[in-house]
């Protein structure tokens, strides 16, 4: 049996708290065949490529210990970048092929979200033909990849906002006094994040009271007006907000100057939404506010990490592999949700060009007529994805991490 070809891996855009769980099922994936070559990680994704700064992954998880701790790990072990790739640029392209030929790379998988399957795409297409499978693996906590039932990175994303919302509400809920307390939850254009606050929700707890996503227009007065309807019968009021909700004329409501710093990929910088409702109830309704920003502990808290979220994420790295070795490329990782009443997923590669540049919105029929609030639809979808709890190795006190 002749040895495969060496296999380049790497991670690109936000982390997640289970993207080194796709990383660590595509390396053992990869390291159990028995003519496997090496396979090594671009360090600082795309980048890494381009500057031919690869790390030899075989010698450092070919030690099960160091694997299982890749799996608890948050952020991007390899590093990460958001970095657009420009394959006009003859030079660019001409630095990609050079690495992969000096470092006989059969393979390469691209774990990342919406800017990274753009790269897979870009790369997959220009390199048609020279027997290299590029391959995407799913990631974001955004859960906006369209062509797959869920993200990887969502679930567990998803289980720390329930559980921050489900304790602050606790908090803010034991004084006698009208409050309300907003609580500003990552998502640009698409409000899963702040949707699954909803799943804090239990008997006893009715809290997030208002839920606001970015699919439908914000308004100022009515905001204003579900606050009152609500402190007609409760003391304290907790509500969701995303991040990137907007008014009718399409401005962002945390949108200021500072908006006009963007990225390569030309997305703004927003955060301060929170903030600027806190003011605006402070002033119209002249009751005791505060506002909280979620921020980076959404996207690396592993410890509170979905099992269901880590196992899928294991199992697309491993599925982005198997495409590999039988021979596909041009394709992306897609977690496929059974119809069955009880949860149940399988694998399989999609055309990476029907994924690239498209984003997958709440469908109407998860969001409420009134606008603020969710629909049992989506508890029911959303559920399952939280559901589970990972064997944490902890050392002197907190959970253990690998580093590079």
């Amino acid at each position: 049996m002749s040895k495969l070809k060496n296999a380049v891996i790497g991670q690109s855009g936000g982390p997640t708290t289970v993207i080194n769980a796709s990383l660590a099922g595509a390396v053992a994936e990869y390291l159990k065949q028995e003519n496997c070559g090496t396979i090594y990680g671009a360090v600082n994704g795309i980048k890494g490529i381009l500057r031919e700064e690869f790390m030899d992954l075989n010698s450092i998880f070919g030690d099960e210990k160091n694997l299982k701790l890749l799996m608890q790990t948050p952020s991007s072990y390899l590093g990460s970048c958001r970095y657009r790739l420009n394959l006009d640029d003859e030079e660019e392209f001409a630095k990609i092929t050079t690495a992969f030929k000096n470092n006989d790379i059969g393979y390469f998988f691209y774990i990342g979200g919406n800017d990274s399957m753009d790269t897979v795409m870009k790369l997959s297409n220009k390199l048609e033909g020279t027997g290299i499978k590029v391959i995407g693996i799913p990631k974001t906590i955004d859960n906006d990849l369209v062509g797959t039932d869920h993200c990887p990175g969502y679930g567990s994303c998803a289980k720390y906002i329930a559980t921050v919302v489900s304790e602050m509400a606790q908090d803010a809920g034991c004084y006698d006094i009208k409050n309300v307390l907003i609580v500003e939850i990552m998502g640009r254009n698409a409000g899963w994040l702040t949707a699954s606050s909803a799943l804090a929700r239990d008997a006893k707890l009715s809290a997030p009271d208002l839920i606001y996503l970015p699919e439908r227009a914000f308004d100022e007065e009515r905001f204003l007006y579900d606050i009152r309807q609500k402190l007609l019968n409760q003391d304290t009021v907790i509500v969701a907000v995303s991040e990137g909700i907007k008014f009718a004329n399409g401005a962002y409501v945390a949108e200021d100057s500072q908006d006009s710093k963007r990225d390569m990929f030309g997305h703004g910088q927003l955060g301060g939404a929170g903030k600027k409702l806190e003011y605006l109830v402070k002033k119209r309704l002249g009751i005791k506010v505060r506002s909280v920003e979620l921020n980076i502990p959404q996207r690396c808290c592993a410890h509170n990490a979905s099992l269901t979220d880590a196992t899928e994420a294991f199992e697309c790295g491993a599925a982005a592999v198997r495409a590999a070795l039988k021979g596909e490329t041009g394709k992306m990782i897609s977690i496929v949700r059974a119809d069955d009443a009880d949860y149940k997923v399988s694998f399989d590669a999609i055309d990476i060009n029907t994924i690239a540049n498209n984003e997958k919105m709440i469908p109407d029929s998860f969001i409420s007529p009134e606008g603020n609030d969710v629909t049992e639809e989506f508890i029911k979808y959303a559920r399952p994805l939280i559901m589970g709890e990972r064997e944490i190795i902890f050392e002197n006190g907190i959970p253990a991490h690998i580093v590079r």
